[in-house]
């Protein structure tokens, strides 16, 4: 019987220890960016946390439950934070007290990951500067404007992933986030230095920004185009090739619901549509027509894009492909997603780690917008009134016919559908037959 007694006791205790055994804290990462800085901590699994914030001066507690040590604060780069240094010590005995030493005031907001390719269980800390946001900079205008109508094209450029999500993982450790950033960065350099345009990145640096903001961003600096930038994968390293992808039909239709259902979206669609005071009958029809047009100028500017990619780079498929990228789904800004490749195929990850690799797929992208834009420029652009200048106003007439669509009359004309209706004041694509069209010289 004491033999029994004593196994128990060795049981209970070993169950006890083990109950009780730390959680550690075995790394932390800082990400700064414009409009908040991204503490990480990596810990062996979930841990129970409370965050809180005291003034005079400024910090943030973060208590962590039962929680142990490992990594060092002292060692973290600050800079570009608004973290002016980390404090830790053991509370109550088997917990963990961190304390933030905070140069402004901040809204933090904090939660749990899974692990990755990359991370364990990592505990997230956002540290939100709602007073210097990056997103209320960008509401002030950027398009420049000179006198008669002869503003830049604006483009934004959003390199996919960043910060904490790192993208998709060549084999041999090329990290999406980095490859896309660098990439942005060319195309970036390629537009600016083209006269009429202006292009404006959505991050700059290794830091994440949520999907919604990106599209955020493309409205506040009253984008004409929206291109987003990333490199493919696959489970097996065989695929391989460039594509570029448009909002599909599904997309757009989850898309029209949310912003009918979220009334502080009624007065934000630019280029002259407002929802706002429209029943949802009416609001949704206005907004279906916005979207309509916006995928067809995707699906446009996609294609120009895409046939220059071709000329650079092997094409994973030789159309635009549609999918329900949540980036894409501005209903007035046309939007596109350029896979650069598949980094999970090891001659495509080589290829995208070099410069000149990236530089040709950059210039392509770059041939690929202007081509559009020169056949297609926004009015009131230079480009609108360089081509007004050299086209003068050549212009041909179209009777429609039964069966006709005014996509088959553009693809006839070498002309879009997009610039169709903007050059007859058409608020759709809807044609109807025996109405006279005007066609632009080509």
């Amino acid at each position: 019987m004491s033999v029994w007694t004593a196994i128990m006791a060795v049981l209970l205790l070993s169950l006890s220890l083990t109950s009780h055994a730390a959680t550690r804290v075995e790394g932390v990462r800082v990400w700064p960016a414009p409009d908040h800085t991204r503490l990480v901590l990596d810990t062996e699994g979930q841990v129970a946390h409370n965050i809180f914030s005291l003034e005079n001066p400024s910090r943030l507690v973060v208590d962590l439950k039962n929680t142990a040590l490992k990594a060092e604060f002292d060692k973290l780069d600050l800079s570009g934070s608004p973290i002016r240094r980390i404090r830790s010590a053991p509370r109550n005995g088997s917990d963990l007290r961190v304390v933030l030493d905070l140069k402004s005031k901040i809204k933090p907001r904090s939660f749990q990951l899974e692990p990755n390719e990359q991370y364990g269980h990592r505990l997230v800390i956002d540290l939100i500067d709602e007073d210097g946001s990056r997103l209320e900079k960008a509401s002030k205008p950027t398009v420049t404007q000179e006198s008669g109508g002869k503003r830049d094209v604006i483009v934004v450029i959003d390199a996919g992933h960043g910060g904490e999500d790192p993208g998709a993982i060549g084999p041999r450790g090329t990290r999406e986030k980095d490859v896309v950033l660098k990439m942005a960065k060319n195309l970036a350099k390629l537009i600016n230095d083209k006269p009429g345009y202006t292009a404006k990145l959505t991050r700059t640096g290794d830091y994440y920004i949520g999907l919604r903001n990106r599209t955020l961003l493309a409205r506040k600096y009253n984008a004409d185009l929206f291109v987003s930038m990333h490199a493919d994968a696959f489970r097996t390293p065989q695929p391989k090739g460039a594509s570029v992808f448009a909002l599909s039909q599904r997309g757009a239709t989850s898309e029209t619901a949310r912003w009918l259902a979220q009334s502080e979206n009624r007065s934000d669609l630019t280029g002259g549509v407002s929802l706002d005071g429209r029943d949802d009958m009416l609001a949704g029809v206005l907004l279906d027509l916005s979207m309509t047009a916006s995928i067809n100028a995707s699906l446009g500017v996609g294609s120009s894009v895409l046939g220059k990619l071709g000329s650079v780079a092997k094409l994973h498929k030789s159309g635009v492909e549609q999918a329900a990228f949540v980036v894409l789904k501005s209903p007035d800004i046309p939007s596109i997603l350029v896979e650069a490749g598949f980094i999970s195929n090891p001659t495509e990850e080589k290829n995208l780690s070099t410069e000149w690799y990236r530089n040709r797929l950059a210039n392509a992208v770059m041939k690929g917008i202007d081509e559009y834009f020169r056949k297609t420029p926004p009015p009131g652009t230079l480009l609108a009134w360089e081509k007004q200048q050299k086209g003068g106003s050549s212009v041909s007439h179209y009777r429609i016919q039964r069966g006709d669509t005014l996509s088959g009359v553009a693809r006839r004309n070498q002309t879009t559908v997009s610039e169709l209706m903007q050059f007859n004041g058409l608020r759709d694509d809807r044609v109807m037959v025996g109405q006279t069209i005007r066609i632009p010289a080509s």
